[in-house]
């Protein structure tokens, strides 16, 4: 679980060149496999009123966050994929309400870059993954 501490608040360093490579190769080989459907289910999200922030839950055990949009296997994925918004991580405290401003200010463009919340056994944390340019 996340802890509030400030090295914790934003999980930062998913991005950094410090990350596991090889775990970084497994989200990035699978993601591509479920992009472009991402990437819609973000603008409708958005376009619908529903978030300006949302977020995709990848992960390989079963995770109760977030509402299912493909199973493993569904799309040739090894991951499960789930949508959800930043309310839903205040909701159940994977983010402090005070922290909500500073997670703001480092969420990437939606039309860009998919916010990914990855639970792997080995890592949890927010990924931002650049959608693949048609």
């Amino acid at each position: 679980m996340i802890n509030y501490s400030n090295e914790n608040v934003l999980m930062d360093d998913a991005n950094s060149p410090d990350l596991n490579r090889k775990l970084m190769g497994i989200v990035s080989a699978d993601f591509v496999k479920v992009a472009d459907s991402l990437k819609e289910a973000s603008y409708q999200i958005r376009k619908r009123g529903f978030s300006d922030y949302p977020v995709f839950v990848a992960s390989n055990t079963d995770v109760a966050v977030g509402q299912l949009l493909f199973s493993q296997g569904n799309m040739g994925n090894e991951l499960t994929y789930k949508a959800t918004y930043v309310d839903e991580f205040i909701e159940r405290q994977l983010i402090a309400p005070e922290s909500l401003e500073l997670w703001r200010e480092n969420y990437k463009n939606a039309d860009e870059y998919c916010c990914l919340f990855v639970v792997l056994a080995e890592f949890t944390g927010f990924v931002y993954i650049p959608y693949p340019e048609d």
